[in-house]
């Protein structure tokens, strides 16, 4: 048997489940599109793009493109918050 919440109250934010993704940092080069490795930090990334133009002078474009990851969960009310994992 499946049973249906409607008018149910979620959250939406980080997710900080055990063994969740922190934000990956990635710059991308406007000129070339050429990007740097992905990172959990944005210090790689950043010195890449230094580097990057170092090499290639007419390059001082980047695009910093941060991938953060989030969760819903069932909000305090919601029938199912009791069963929720934890934050």
């Amino acid at each position: 048997m499946r049973s249906v919440i409607r008018h149910a109250e979620w959250t939406l934010g980080p997710d900080t489940t055990p063994g969740a993704s922190a934000p990956i940092h990635i710059m991308e080069c406007t000129t070339c599109l050429d990007t740097s490795p992905p990172s959990d930090t944005r210090d790689e990334p950043e010195v890449w793009a230094i580097r990057h133009t170092a090499r290639h002078h007419d390059h001082a474009g980047f695009r910093a493109v941060v991938t953060s990851f989030g969760r819903v969960t069932p909000a305090p009310g919601n029938p199912l918050y009791t069963q929720a994992p934890p934050r």
